[in-house]
C-alpha cells in the first residue's frame, strides 16, 4: 500500500458543529438581559450538555475574552475568565489531579465563588492583628 491508496477526506471548518452552541448562546443573551433589567444572574452547565469541541470551540470564539481572568487554588484549580461582553463568565474547575469536573457559563456581576466568605474575612483579621502585635 502506497500513499496513492490513503484516502483523503476534506471537512468544513464547521465540521462537528451541532447547533447547540449556537443555543447556548441565544441563552446567555437571555440570560444577560435578565441580568440588566432586574440583577437576576443564571448558570448554564456545559458538562451537563451535549456539546462537541467543535461547539465549544465556536461558543469561545462567539463569547471572546475580556479583562478578568482569576484563578483560585483550592482543592484543585478553577479559573473563571470573563467573556467580551461583562457580565458573562466561562467558569472551569478542576481537581486535585487536573481534572476538569465543572464547567460553567455564569451570567452574573461577579461569581459566587470570588467574593470572601465572611468567616475568611474574620479568620484574616485575627491573623493581622496578630501580625500587628508582633511588630510592637
Amino acid at each position: 500500500m502506497g500513499l496513492e491508496d490513503i484516502p483523503i477526506v476534506a471537512e468544513s471548518a464547521d465540521a462537528g458543529l451541532t447547533g447547540n452552541a449556537a443555543a447556548v448562546l441565544r441563552e446567555v443573551a437571555a440570560q444577560l438581559a435578565r441580568l440588566t433589567a432586574s440583577g437576576e444572574g443564571g448558570a448554564i452547565d456545559l458538562t451537563a450538555l451535549p456539546l462537541t469541541p467543535a461547539d465549544r470551540d465556536w461558543l469561545a470564539a462567539q463569547l471572546g475574552q475580556g479583562e478578568v481572568e482569576i484563578t483560585l487554588r483550592t482543592g484543585g484549580e478553577s479559573t473563571l475568565r470573563e467573556a467580551a461582553y461583562p457580565g458573562v463568565w466561562w467558569v472551569r474547575h478542576h481537581n486535585e489531579a487536573g481534572t476538569l469536573v465543572s464547567e460553567l457559563i455564569e451570567v452574573c456581576h461577579i461569581p459566587e465563588i470570588v467574593p470572601a466568605h465572611p468567616a475568611d474575612i474574620q479568620s484574616g483579621l485575627e491573623r493581622l492583628n496578630i501580625r500587628l502585635d508582633d511588630l510592637n
